[in-house]
């Protein structure tokens, strides 16, 4: 049996940096060049931060173009509100491409992400973005869709359905600072939900909104760039990714505590199929990995030689 920790240092050693001691946010919108066969492809590199006085969690994922859950996620010992000074947090930026994403739009409700994928001069290309979705109540709902319209500085008509919990709003919001859909708009259903901006960054990252997706200012200007009408978006909800590099077998957890370890376990052997993997699990490390609930990617098995 070979040993989990050879396959975390080694995992180490790809996708992370030595500490940055000043601020050094990620790149804006990095897209990642993928592999012919990029189904459960890991992409992006971990970086690490050293927390300053009177930073807070919620700052530093804003600041960082991080969601603020994936933050605290993995960063479980770490008080989001009080975080000790000096003490070095691991920025999340390295993720498992859902082995059932697809070209357009993918959206994981679990991990609070979005993946856009596009193919050009015949290769594909991926870029990540952190988003806010529906709170209990008012879940964003999975399935299939495709973007129905796109608009700049749109008027928000605002739900009858919340103009009737706070009767003094009015019915429409225009363009401006006030506007919670922010600058841009995508719509994906007749039922009025869409991908948009926000004037509350903070939501980044949360399950805050009424169904709708928010994403950062620059995010959202960046996709809405891109994306054009008839784009596919696929809303899915994975709990857990499976994905594999240099012949390691990797999962990637978002779970919540109404969800079931032999389900997820089922899962997990499905996805690995998909990836043909040949090599053993170890189920030991899987265990580990569903308790902890990082939403990092943890080896968890090698290839057979």
């Amino acid at each position: 049996m070979w040993k989990i920790f050879h396959g975390l240092a080694v995992f180490l050693l790809l996708h992370t940096t030595l500490p940055a001691y000043a601020w050094d946010p990620e790149p804006e919108s990095e897209s990642f060049l993928l592999s012919p066969r990029w189904q459960g492809e890991i992409i992006g590199t971990h970086r690490f931060h050293t927390v300053a006085a009177k930073e807070t969690l919620m700052e530093l994922a804003r600041d960082g173009k991080l969601g603020y859950t994936n933050l605290k996620n993995a960063n479980p010992d770490i008080d989001p509100w009080l975080p000790p000074p000096g003490r070095v947090i691991l920025l999340p930026y390295s993720t498992i491409l859902p082995v059932d994403a697809k070209p357009g739009i993918t959206i994981n409700l679990a991990e609070l992400r979005l993946y856009y994928i596009w193919e050009a001069d015949g290769r594909y290309r991926a870029r990540v973005y952190p988003l806010g979705i529906g709170s209990e109540g008012t879940e964003t709902p999975t399935g299939q869709f495709a973007i129905l319209s796109k608009a700049e500085n749109p008027t928000w008509t605002i739900p009858m359905s919340i103009r009737k919990a706070r009767p003094n709003l009015p019915e429409s919001i225009p363009p401006g600072p006030t506007n919670p859909l922010g600058k841009f708009w995508m719509g994906f259903s007749p039922a009025g939900l869409g991908i948009h901006g926000t004037n509350i960054p903070l939501g980044v990252g949360r399950r805050v909104s009424h169904g709708c997706l928010r994403l950062y200012s620059q995010d959202i200007q960046d996709l809405f760039s891109q994306v054009t009408i008839g784009t596919p978006v696929q809303i899915i909800n994975a709990p857990v990714k499976v994905g594999q590099e240099n012949a390691i077998l990797f999962l990637e957890v978002h779970r919540n505590l109404q969800e079931d370890d032999r389900e997820l376990k089922k899962e997990i052997v499905r996805q690995a199929r998909v990836l043909d993997w040949a090599g053993t699990i170890d189920w030991s490390a899987i265990e580990r990995a569903l308790i902890e609930n990082r939403g990092i990617p943890f080896p968890i098995s090698m290839a057979n030689k």
